[in-house]
C-alpha cells in the first residue's frame, strides 16, 4: 500500500475511533489514558484523524473494552484498522463470548503499579482461559 493510502486508511479508522469516543461520557479519554498506562495527550495523538500517529495494535482489546463498542462499532472499526495496517490485527476474542467482570483491587496511588497491577490480573486471566482452551 501507498504511503498515502496508509495515512488516508489510518485516517479513517481514527475517524471512526473518534466518533465513537465523542458519542461516549465525558471523561472516557482520561478513562482509556489510564487503562493504557499513558498520558492524555497520547490519546489524543492515537485517536485522533489530526496526527497520523497509527494506533499500536496492543492498545486495540483496551480501547474496545474501555470505550464500549457496541459489535457494529467494534466490526465498523476493526475492518477499517485491517485495511491500514494488513494482518496485524490481533485477535480480540469473539465478543460474544465474553463477558464484562469488576474487580475492587486496591489504588496504590501510583499510575505506573496501578497499571501493572491490571496487566498483571490481565495476563492471569488470559493464562486461565488458555488452560481451559486447552492451549
Amino acid at each position: 500500500m501507498a504511503r498515502e493510502d496508509t495515512e488516508d486508511a489510518i485516517i479513517a479508522y481514527k475517524s471512526i475511533l473518534a466518533q465513537i469516543i465523542d458519542n461516549r461520557p465525558s471523561g472516557t479519554r482520561q478513562r482509556l489514558a489510564t487503562a493504557l498506562g499513558k498520558h492524555r495527550s497520547f490519546v489524543t495523538q492515537i485517536t485522533s484523524p489530526t496526527y497520523a500517529t497509527p494506533l499500536p495494535a496492543r492498545h486495540l482489546a483496551t480501547i474496545v473494552r474501555v470505550c464500549h463498542f457496541n459489535a457494529a462499532e467494534q466490526e465498523r472499526f476493526l475492518d477499517a484498522y485491517q485495511v491500514a495496517h494488513p494482518g496485524k490485527l490481533p485477535d480480540l476474542g469473539h465478543s460474544e463470548k465474553l463477558r464484562h467482570l469488576s474487580l475492587m483491587v486496591p489504588d496504590f496511588g501510583d499510575d505506573r503499579k496501578n497499571r501493572l497491577l491490571e496487566e498483571a490480573i490481565s495476563d492471569l486471566v488470559q493464562k486461565i482461559v488458555a488452560i481451559s482452551d486447552g492451549s
